[in-house]
């Protein structure tokens, strides 16, 4: 699955975002989105400690369904804020695909409308609302299995050249390929 990573397409900018536009973008059938690395705290298929979200593409929205567990708990039974926004920002990443920029955060607010509770289902889904030269202005809403909203969001991504990726990759002492650190067994 690492292979599929977006992060291992970073070689050439625009062959990048020609790629996006041919096979993520708006057109098209859903299709499901790759991870944007391996140990990707929000998607990464190899990082025991993440959410491993599997998001798809449904026409210029994306979309997921994501369980809390017992490794998001704020308060007893409800999932931490972070963790509630770790996934919008990471489903906002997944956005990236459909708009065919890469991009960063810049700022990201969520209005947490009701409990976000461990070990239920809940339905993600993102979208743009506009794009402004290089600032891509993003959305998001949270329902729980009901239809019920329980939180929404708002981002604003500043869209960057594909160097800005790359030259932190080869920075002295940093590295795409650091072992993922093993998962904390659970107290039985």
């Amino acid at each position: 699955m690492a292979d599929e990573c977006a992060v291992g397409m970073f070689e050439d900018g625009a062959s990048v975002l020609e790629a996006w536009s041919r096979q993520w973008g708006p057109d098209g059938p859903p299709v499901e989105l790759p991870p944007h690395s391996a140990g990707c705290l929000g998607c990464g298929p190899e990082n025991p400690h993440g959410h491993q979200l599997r998001a798809r593409r449904e026409g210029d929205t994306v979309v997921c369904q994501h369980v809390f567990d017992s490794r998001h708990v704020g308060a007893p039974g409800i999932a931490h804020g972070g963790a509630v926004a770790a996934v919008v920002d990471d489903l906002y990443g997944m956005l990236l695909f459909v708009v065919g920029s890469l991009a960063v955060t810049r700022r990201l607010e969520v209005e947490y409308l009701r409990p976000v509770l461990l070990g239920r289902e809940y339905a993600l889904t993102a979208w743009m609302e506009r794009r402004e030269g290089r600032k891509l202005h993003f959305a998001a809403r949270v329902d729980d299995t009901q239809g019920q909203l329980v939180a929404t969001s708002r981002a604003l991504f500043l869209a960057v050249d594909p160097a800005h990726f790359t030259s932190s990759v080869t920075s002295p002492g940093h590295s795409d390929t650091a072992p993922v650190p093993p998962a904390v067994p659970e107290a039985t």
